[in-house]
């Protein structure tokens, strides 16, 4: 689960940072974080395939801070929560269309090399995706409604945001238990 948090830790420092329409300070920290993530996470021998999200959110916090800190007034204005979010439902959808779930490869860290192979571990790891890219979606369209249409329900947008990360985040840490139980049951059965 820190795992999970710290692929975030990005957006949650440009969440933060980024108030009142305010995007350059979000971004500029957003991107020094993705740096010293990205970083520590080649260092750690991770490969591309298990930082998909850390590079997504490199690319976006740098497109970010550049126009952000030479355009006036500041890109996105009050919808920068909701672009961002919506960034990383383009991220997590455009994944799922290349057949590379982004989750593969962090799910390869707690897995033996045996399962990698299997499609059981693709179609699971498929539906996580699947989960974080609507959650994604679905915290983009409530954030970028609730700050067309009431952008002082400090309570709202907050509620969203953490929503919009813990729910699939639990669904991603209790799905492989389930899938896991069935599959020994169906074996067990079948034995």
């Amino acid at each position: 689960m820190l795992r999970y948090v710290l692929t975030f830790l990005p957006w949650i420092v440009f969440s933060v940072l980024s108030t009142n329409g305010e995007a350059r300070y979000g971004a500029g920290a957003g991107l020094l974080v993705s740096i010293v993530l990205l970083v520590a996470d080649r260092r750690a021998g991770r490969g591309w395939d298990e930082i998909v999200l850390e590079l997504s959110s490199g690319v976006f916090f740098a497109a970010l801070a550049l126009i952000a800190f030479t355009v006036t007034p500041a890109p996105f204005g009050a919808y920068g929560p909701a672009v961002s979010v919506g960034w990383l439902a383009l991220t997590a959808w455009g994944s799922l269309a290349v057949r590379r779930p982004f989750t593969l490869g962090m799910a390869r860290r707690s897995t033996t090399p045996e399962v990698h192979a299997t499609e059981i571990f693709y179609r699971v790891n498929a539906v996580i995706t699947t989960v974080w890219a609507a959650a994604f979606t679905l915290s983009a369209v409530a954030l970028a409604l609730l700050l067309a249409f009431e952008p002082q329900a400090t309570a709202a947008l907050v509620t969203v945001k953490i929503c919009g990360l813990a729910l699939p985040a639990l669904f991603t840490v209790r799905y492989p238990r389930i899938v896991r139980a069935r599959y020994n049951a169906a074996r067990y059965n079948a034995a």
